[in-house]
Parts: structure tokens; C-alpha cells; sequence
């Protein structure tokens, strides 16, 4: 194995091996290249950095970054470019966010920081599906603006999380799986962070190589438990230029908690479910599931574990807590994700069953978990939360008002446009400061779509269920105001519709009526009243 110059620099002493990291690296010759996230901070001068959620190198460099006072003077401030699976916890990237050192983000994110960095103009933010990354990152597409070291890897660094290392040197990732793949397969130099503080949690990933066309290959999946992989990611040995120890736990914080309205909704889809399944529609197991994050989705889960069906399996990208009331229900017989994001409590709970739910749970790289292919295949019933819904069942997932970004499109995209069944479900209304019974969640027109109207069979909120499949616009519409919308808003909706299609048709252009002049009333009257309810719509 070659002694390369980097590690040269940072290897001194060294620091001591515990019998916990002697236990978990079974290739010897990576414990000659242990070494500490602070000796290594000082080294991150370059602009490409791949993260898979470690947590000490990362907060080491920040503390670096912190201490030298670096970012107060021009000359010597660090400004990365961030690639991330998905997301992180807020120690590493929001507090990267809210001392300027992150110049590009790639390509999806959930932190408050960082979104503030991102609308201030700080931060260039490519949001992207999550099926899509992956491979882009591999075609070389992040790499077009590289001036210097291997044109063929677009990272610098890879700065990635195990919970083992095997005999070959392969990482055994722990509780996410994202694109760790393909961003070690990008990066010129990789770091391991070896986190002894949770369990090996080996035996747990499905893990495949990433091909370029002409050279993909399909993906051999026709149930959730399939396997088409190995249980650890390949690696270069020659490009391991460190392993630090951490001990550090995930930081998760408590899942979004339920609400009446999300019990709602979750009572309005298991009905709706119920029904599919009388009609012959869908098995009595149904097909597997996906399910967003937060309230709603904990809701649907946690409802779904106290239904009628029996031997449910899931495809999904997150794993939240009410999974493990669904699989201790006895109800969910396997699911499979990207990642898990339980709560401290529900690590808790995981980790002290592990030999419980290690037999029915796999992780994959998000490259799969999302791909397009096996959705369809599957038959998967998609369930993903918007922020707003038009009449026509077009969504807005990540611009509130057009433009300011909240969160990225994540993989919602990606199942909702191949699904089986694909439902969107939010509360009717969000109260605000200025109006407490809240702005409207469906409106007129969708500032912003990520989702088309193409793409959506149903749209749920507390209110009802609009089971839009089959229809034309014009059908679409009276039916989603009505069971869809709040009360404040219903008779104005109608309103907004009514008109249109009197207008439009008298021009002959009747087949997706609006009011252009008015299609965004909504949102105008927000943001100069702080309300979205006005009396009449203008002439």
C-alpha cells in the first residue's frame, strides 16, 4: 500500500487505538492511518466536499474554521462545495451554514441555516430528484467547473461514516446508505469516520455497483426483500487517507408529532385504501408503500398499524418512528429504505431489538430506493406531503409563495411520477401570525410545481379525499375544492373556477381554465395583507 504525502503530514504519534475500533476495522493496515479530526481540519483547502452524515471531522473543521477567526478576513476564509445524500444533522451543515462556509449545496436539504443561506444568495443550491444525483455525480456533471486535480472525480474529499470495516477494506455504512456509493466512487482522497457508539450494524445494507450507459444494468427487484448486492461498499484502499474514531450519536431530535388534523387524513387514506381493496383494485396486503416525513406521513403509518391489512410491505426512502409501532404490530412484514430517522428513543428501541427487526429491514443506496424502475414494477403507493395543491392537482413542494426555497424536491418526484397510486396529503389550511384559521394549502394556481397534474391520482387533506384519477381539468376542479379545501376558502375557490371557465370558454380555451390575471391572488393578497381571504376577485 503506498504512503502517500497527506499522509505523511498528518500521521504523528498517533493516536490510541481502542479495542472497540480494533474490533470493528478487520484490515490492519487502515489502523496505521488513524488519525484525529482536529490534525485533519487544518488540511480542507480545497472547494469539493462529500459528507455521508459523519460528525466529527465535519465539526472539527468548522472548530478549525472557529477558532483561527478565518472567516473575518477575505484571504483566508473556506467556502465548500457541499455534496450530501440527502441531508445532515444541523451541528454539521446549519452551523456550516450560519458561518458562510458552504459556497454550493448539492443537491437537496431540510436545515434552517442553511434555507436562510440559500434565499440570502449565499449559498448556490442545485435541488435535484434524489434518483438522479447519484448518477450525475458519476457522469462527471459536478465536475465541469473543476480546476484542479482529477477531472474524473469531482470530490476532493469523501468524508464518510462506518460502523465496520471488513477484511478488504469495505465500509459497512450505519444507519443511511444514501449515495455514499457513488460519492466514494467520486472522491479523489476518502476519510472514515468508524463510529463506535452504535452498533455494527452489518448485515443490514443491500449495496451495488453504479454503471454508466452503455453499461447500466437493470435492477433484478420484484419484491422489497430482494438482494441484488453486497452487505458493504467497495473501496480503493489506495485512496483512504485516514480513519478517525467517533463516538458521537446520530442527532435526529423527536419526529414530528400527530395532531387531529393528521389523524384525519390518515382516517380519510385507510378508508380510501379499504375501498381499493373492495373494488379488486389492490391486494388485501395492498402493494408496498412509500411514506414521506413528518406529522402526516407518522400519522398514516401509526394509523396503518392499527388497520385492517395484514403482511404490508414498505418502499420508501425514510424510515420513521411509527415503523417500529408498525412492525411491533405484527402488521408490517418487511420494508426497505435508504435510511432510517428515528428518534433518540426509537434508536433506543432499535438497537436494544436489533435481532427483532434486523431480518425484516434493508438498506439500499438511494440510487435504488428511488429508482423509477422499480417503483412501477413494484406498484408502490406513494404518500408525500406538499405545501400547496392547485385545483388542478398540480404541487408545490419546496418554494413557498415561487421563491423561497423551504426544502428540497428530495425523491418525492421520483415515486410520485411511477407509483401505483400516487396521493398527496396536507392539512387544508397552515395558520400564520397574521391570519390564525391560516392561508389556504389549495389554491388557484401553484406558485411554484414540482409535481404536475399529470403525475397526482389523489389529494387528501383533514377535510376529505379527491380521487382524481380518469378526470379532465375541468372535472378535477369542483371536486378538490369541495371535499379538499378549508371552509374559509371553499365558496372563493369556487368563485375563482366558475369565472374561469365562463372566460375561457368564451374564448375557446376552456380546457384548463384561469384567470391569469387573478391565478395568484392568493399569494399577492398575503404578501401585501398577511391574508389570503379578500372579498371579491377583480373584474
Amino acid at each position: 500500500m503506498r504512503t502517500t504525502p497527506f499522509l505523511r503530514n498528518v500521521k504523528a504519534s498517533g493516536p490510541t487505538i481502542s479495542s472497540a475500533l480494533r474490533e470493528r476495522v478487520r484490515r490492519p493496515a487502515y489502523l496505521s492511518k488513524l488519525t484525529t479530526a482536529d490534525e485533519l481540519a487544518p488540511l480542507f483547502k480545497a472547494c469539493f466536499t462529500g459528507v455521508g452524515y459523519p460528525k466529527t471531522v465535519p465539526t472539527a473543521i468548522a472548530n478549525h474554521i472557529e477558532a483561527g477567526n478565518l472567516q473575518a478576513d477575505p484571504a483566508t476564509k473556506k467556502k465548500f462545495n457541499l455534496f450530501v445524500g440527502a441531508s445532515v444533522g444541523p451541528e454539521v451543515e446549519d452551523r456550516w451554514a450560519k458561518m458562510d462556509m458552504i459556497a454550493r449545496r448539492y443537491p437537496h436539504q431540510v436545515g434552517k441555516e442553511i434555507s436562510k443561506g440559500i434565499n440570502a444568495g449565499r449559498i448556490a443550491f442545485h435541488d435535484k430528484h434524489l434518483s438522479m444525483f447519484p448518477q450525475d455525480l458519476t457522469y462527471g456533471y459536478y465536475s465541469l467547473h473543476k480546476k484542479h486535480g482529477d477531472p474524473k472525480k469531482p470530490l476532493d474529499w469523501a468524508v464518510i461514516e462506518a460502523t465496520a470495516i471488513t477484511e478488504e477494506g469495505f465500509i459497512v455504512p450505519g444507519a443511511s446508505v444514501g449515495a455514499t456509493p457513488e460519492i466514494i466512487q467520486s472522491a479523489e482522497r476518502i476519510i472514515i469516520e468508524v463510529n463506535t457508539h452504535i452498533p455494527s450494524l452489518e448485515g443490514l445494507h443491500d449495496i451495488n455497483q453504479s454503471f454508466s450507459p452503455p453499461n447500466r444494468l437493470p435492477y433484478i427487484i420484484t419484491h422489497p426483500q430482494d438482494r441484488i448486492g453486497s452487505t458493504s461498499i467497495p473501496i480503493d484502499p489506495d485512496r483512504v487517507v485516514a480513519i478517525v474514531e467517533s463516538r458521537a450519536p446520530d442527532n435526529t431530535g423527536q419526529n414530528a408529532p400527530e395532531n387531529d388534523e393528521s389523524r384525519a387524513i390518515a382516517k380519510h387514506l385507510i378508508e380510501f385504501l379499504s375501498d381499493e381493496v373492495s373494488a379488486g383494485r389492490l391486494p388485501k396486503s395492498l402493494l408496498p408503500l412509500q411514506s414521506g416525513i413528518g406529522n402526516v406521513a407518522n400519522s398514516i403509518i401509526g394509523g396503518l398499524a392499527d388497520g385492517p391489512f395484514d403482511q404490508v410491505q414498505v418502499w420508501t426512502e425514510v424510515l420513521q418512528d411509527t415503523f417500529l409501532r408498525f412492525f411491533d404490530s405484527g402488521k408490517l412484514a418487511f420494508a426497505t429504505a435508504t435510511s432510517i430517522r428515528f428518534s433518540p428513543e426509537g434508536f433506543e428501541q432499535f438497537y436494544a431489538n436489533w435481532a427483532t427487526y434486523k431480518d425484516r429491514l434493508l438498506l439500499r443506496s438511494q440510487q435504488v430506493a428511488n429508482s423509477p424502475e422499480i417503483i412501477r414494477r413494484l406498484g408502490v403507493i406513494a404518500m408525500n406531503t406538499p405545501l400547496e395543491v392547485d385545483i388542478y392537482a398540480h404541487a408545490n413542494s419546496t418554494n413557498a409563495l415561487g421563491s423561497r426555497m423551504l426544502n428540497g424536491i428530495g425523491g418525492s418526484a421520483d415515486f410520485l411520477r411511477n407509483a401505483k397510486l400516487s396521493i398527496m396529503h396536507t392539512p387544508s389550511s397552515r395558520p400564520t401570525k397574521t391570519d390564525p384559521t391560516g392561508i389556504s394549502c389549495i389554491v388557484p394556481f401553484a406558485s411554484h410545481i414540482d409535481q404536475t397534474e399529470h403525475d397526482l391520482d389523489v389529494i387528501v387533506t383533514e377535510q376529505g379525499l379527491a380521487d382524481v384519477r380518469g378526470l379532465s381539468p375541468c372535472e378535477r376542479a369542483p371536486i378538490v375544492i369541495e371535499n379538499c379545501a378549508y371552509l374559509d376558502y371553499k365558496d372563493i375557490l369556487h368563485g375563482y373556477y366558475d369565472r374561469s371557465l365562463h372566460e375561457c370558454l368564451a374564448r375557446g380555451a376552456g380546457h384548463e381554465p384561469h384567470m391569469l390575471r387573478n391565478a395568484f391572488k392568493f399569494h399577492t393578497n398575503f404578501l401585501e395583507h398577511g391574508t389570503m381571504k379578500f372579498k371579491a376577485w377583480e373584474k
